[in-house]
């Protein structure tokens, strides 16, 4: 998993965020992993705490804490004013600062309100294959895993990797920094965030649940590796929609290129 992690980090798709026009199309695929981060939040904390009536106390108080004390930062943290936003709000926001189109998210999750299913909802906004099918992996993780197969999914592929991701993002990329000022801000919350608190204390988490059933490493390994492929395969598509987009725009530009293409 190291490897990966590595791999990860140092991804080739954060060397091509060189202009403003690479880093729109980045985002607008990259919107849709901020948005399914919070069905595996959501899935662990259904589990860690009670959201049932009538109300019981958790049975660990201090994994209630950590995945509270996770949902308030992401669905309530305070935006670069000092207002509450979640952090899909924050990404949705430094979108429209850079000129990223939300039309295809927004259509998706309008489906989703309206009661498709979430192939439908794909389909209906016409997500691409390779971003349909990292959703599709978070949300039946989300859905059908057990609680240690979320919680490795959740750390290994986010909590744990998000920090040095996205740093390397930062220290790659061509774009000044107050040219995607909301974009920075959000990355430096989660660098700050994952890397600080909560990355630490969700290590801390799981190594109290395999202490408890040791037979839950395999399980908690095979769901880890899964999530970090799904993000490679992620980076790997927007990599080559950039590259694409790149290409189609130098044809158009130099129509006398296409007679060489």
């Amino acid at each position: 998993m190291q490897r990966l992690r590595g791999q990860l980090e140092t991804h080739h798709v954060f060397s091509q965020l060189a202009d403003v026009e690479a880093l729109r199309s980045f985002m607008e695929v990259h919107v849709f992993a901020v948005w399914d981060f919070m069905s595996l939040v959501k899935r662990l904390q259904r589990d860690l705490t009670c959201v049932e009536l009538p109300w019981m106390p958790p049975a660990n108080p201090a994994a209630a804490r950590l995945i509270n004390d996770i949902v308030l930062a992401e669905e309530s943290d305070l935006d670069v004013t000092g207002q509450p936003a979640s952090h899909l709000d924050l990404y949705l926001a430094a979108m429209r600062d850079v000129g990223a189109s939300t039309a295809m998210f927004n259509r998706f999750a309008q489906c989703l309100r309206e009661g498709k299913t979430l192939t439908d909802a794909l389909h209906s906004a016409s997500v691409p294959a390779f971003v349909g099918a990292f959703v599709r992996h978070t949300i039946e993780t989300a859905r059908e895993g057990s609680t240690l197969e979320v919680m490795a999914s959740f750390f290994y592929g986010r909590e744990n990797v998000i920090p040095g991701m996205f740093q390397g993002l930062l220290d790659r990329w061509g774009i000044a920094p107050g040219q995607a000022s909301g974009f920075v801000y959000y990355l430096q919350r989660h660098i700050e965030l994952d890397g600080d608190s909560h990355g630490p204390a969700a290590n801390r988490l799981i190594a109290d649940e395999l202490a408890r059933d040791p037979r839950g490493l395999a399980e908690a390994r095979k769901a880890a590796r899964q999530a970090l492929i799904a993000r490679h395969a992620l980076w790997d598509g927007a990599s080559n929609l950039i590259r694409a987009q790149r290409k189609q725009h130098f044809m158009e530009e130099t129509p006398e290129a296409s007679v060489f293409a």
